[in-house]
């Protein structure tokens, strides 16, 4: 399939930053401080106020997200990609500064959200660029800079052949003045195989 190259006016805010101004081709977003994706697990807390652009996400498609790490400084800065099926199912993918280093987060939510991280220290100052396609019962979430190729990093259940939205996210639960520069937002071809990497799109 051809690449769709998403303009940042077509997506709808789930929740609204702080922020968000366009910059060339770049959309710059600052979430507001305190606010977040997360339910119950160990914290008790429910939060679904974060900032996400969202678009229909048809399962026939893989979606890619583009964001630079320059800003990612304190605890818990975070930005990447929601995949959204509604209040009590939805998964988070991307950067999470925590532990002084970036890593590579992933929150998986059905009722009950889990978190799974990865340190990425050499990847602090890229481009980095989330992807997850549907195949079967389940998403396969991948991750990848311009200078260290395609990781996977989850594969979850995401089994629901309709109502999904995706899009980049970003969050600040413990700071003000957080400022992500996402650079990318693509519908592009799914993934054919686990075990096989996607190509990269020219120029990316």
């Amino acid at each position: 399939m051809t690449t769709k190259r998403m303009d940042w006016d077509a997506g709808t805010w789930l929740n609204a930053p702080q922020s968000a101004r366009r910059e060339g081709e770049f959309l710059k977003v600052v979430p507001e401080k305190g606010k977040d994706f997360w339910k119950k697990t160990l914290y008790g807390f429910e939060f679904e106020d974060g900032a996400a652009l969202l678009e229909e996400w048809d399962n026939n498609t893989a979606v890619e997200v583009s964001f630079q790490l320059g800003s990612f400084t304190e605890l818990y800065d975070q930005a990447g990609i929601l995949l959204y099926h509604g209040p009590e199912h939805w998964i988070k993918a991307g950067i999470e500064f925590n532990d002084g280093v970036p890593q590579l987060s992933a929150v998986v939510t059905d009722g009950y959200s889990d978190w799974s991280l990865a340190a990425v220290p050499e990847w602090a100052g890229e481009e980095v660029t989330l992807r997850a396609s549907i195949m079967k019962d389940a998403v396969i979430i991948r991750a990848r800079t311009e200078n260290h190729g395609w990781r996977t990093i989850r594969v979850a259940r995401f089994p629901y052949e309709s109502g999904n939205q995706a899009g980049p996210y970003t969050c600040s639960p413990t700071r003000a003045g957080f400022e992500v520069t996402f650079t990318r937002w693509d519908f592009t071809t799914p993934d054919q195989d686990l075990h096989v990497d996607p190509p990269l799109e020219s120029g990316h």
